[in-house]
């Protein structure tokens, strides 16, 4: 099995549904960094993801608050979702102070939007998904780093 993957997405809903089926091989303590310019469908790839997990409400890019927190039911059991958008992030001091750092543990799933504005304040990726415009739809890859990512990406290929 490879540790690499990527797949061509025709529209909106095929990300949505790309989400939906991602969420399904998910682990408890996954660091996952999404790339991609801004409209390239990282948000979306997260609402399919949580609505799989059944979260009803509404769900949001983190723009303006860098992390919006959900809680969700993961393999019968809920557990904390965090989605961050380090865009706009600015100050390492604006990390410690919002105590982010305790969010990365393993009772929980971390998905980082625009990671490399915090430098190395936040663990490495489990996993890198990049998505980008491609023609009329959009291309997803993943990358799995570690172990448990790459046992991640075998599920997901089975699925």
């Amino acid at each position: 099995m490879t540790q690499d993957i990527t797949l061509a997405l025709a529209d909106e809903q095929a990300t949505l549904d790309e989400g939906a089926k991602f969420a399904g091989i998910l682990d408890e303590g996954l660091t996952v960094y999404l790339h991609g310019d801004l409209g390239a469908g990282k948000t979306t790839l997260v609402r399919g993801l949580l609505r799989k997990l059944d979260y009803v409400g509404k769900v949001k890019s983190p723009t303006y608050t860098l992390v919006e927190p959900y809680q969700v039911i993961l393999k019968s059991h809920p557990i904390n979702f965090y989605h961050f958008d380090l865009y706009r992030f600015i100050d390492e001091e604006e990390w410690e102070a919002a105590g982010f750092r305790d969010y990365f543990n393993a009772n929980s799933i971390c998905m980082i939007e625009w990671p490399g504005k915090a430098g190395n304040l936040i663990p490495q990726p489990d996993i890198d998904v990049f998505i980008q415009v491609k023609d009329l739809g959009r291309e997803i890859k993943y990358i799995a780093n570690t172990t448990v990512g790459r046992k991640c990406l075998e599920r997901f290929q089975l699925a």
